[in-house]
């Protein structure tokens, strides 16, 4: 039985310690999931030159981020590492992927595993992206990741489909940009049509485009979730709503 795969537009680090509709939807999810072996999360905030993973039995939480609450940083995700798992990362990638002891567990894992998997009791590890390469390479290497779903192995993107720090209103519930809200309902469309090749050629999805994702670091992610569907996956949305005017926090479940 392969292990369902997940896209979670994680938003500000902020949702750690809120509870709100996005919040509510991962707590009702983390309750659905069968239990994994152990968790991989494809950060949106490690990015290097490699494709890495964090090979460690105790992974560093880190803050990466600055000016928040206090309250933000006292949240303590103290789960166990998996580098037997990690280490059959490299493996099965041919060692396109390489291990690293230089990272953690940044935002994009431990402020939505606290609300999937509150217990913090399975074992996590991170994946980078590699940043200097094409989509089509990083939906590759979710293709060739497939095996890990049969190992019991939850694979979850981090990251945002429409993101846009630079617009963002600082209200929460601001209401959306017109062409955050149009890339948003696009990308949907896409999805939901299982149609992979302009979602992987994203610059040609419309004018909003390059306001809605001005940078690739937080979409990366999906395309690895991407190249994981198989035939008979089911599709479901977890969440659909946008955060700030101008961060999607669009979520969906394969499996």
């Amino acid at each position: 039985m392969n292990m369902p795969v997940l896209f979670i537009g994680h938003g500000s680090p902020m949702n750690a310690i809120m509870r709100n509709d996005f919040t509510q939807s991962l707590r009702e999810l983390g309750k659905e999931l069968p239990r994994p072996k152990s968790i991989m999360v494809i950060s949106a905030h490690w990015l290097a030159k490699a494709s890495l993973v964090t090979c460690m039995k105790n992974p560093e939480q880190i803050y990466d981020f600055i000016g928040f609450p206090p309250e933000l940083y006292q949240l303590r995700y103290t789960c166990p590492g998996a580098p037997e798992d990690a280490h059959r990362v490299a493996k099965l990638t041919g060692y396109l992927v390489n291990c690293s002891t230089e990272w953690g567990l940044d935002h994009a894992s431990w402020a939505i595993l606290t609300h999937l998997y509150p217990d913090a009791d399975i074992p996590v590890f991170e994946m980078s992206l590699n940043y200097e390469m094409e989509p089509a390479y990083h939906y590759d290497m979710g293709r060739r990741l497939r095996a890990l779903r049969r190992e019991g192995i939850l694979i979850i993107g981090s990251g945002n489909l429409v993101h846009n720090l630079r617009s963002m209103e600082h209200d929460v519930n601001a209401e959306p940009y017109n062409w955050a809200v149009e890339i948003d309902e696009k990308i949907k469309s896409l999805l939901i049509a299982r149609d992979h090749e302009p979602l992987v050629d994203y610059h040609r999805l419309g004018r909003g485009v390059s306001m809605a994702v001005p940078t690739s670091d937080h979409y990366l992610p999906m395309l690895y979730i991407l190249g994981l569907q198989e035939r008979d996956d089911r599709f479901a949305f977890v969440h659909e709503g946008i955060q700030n005017g101008t961060i999607s926090m669009r979520s969906f479940i394969l499996g």
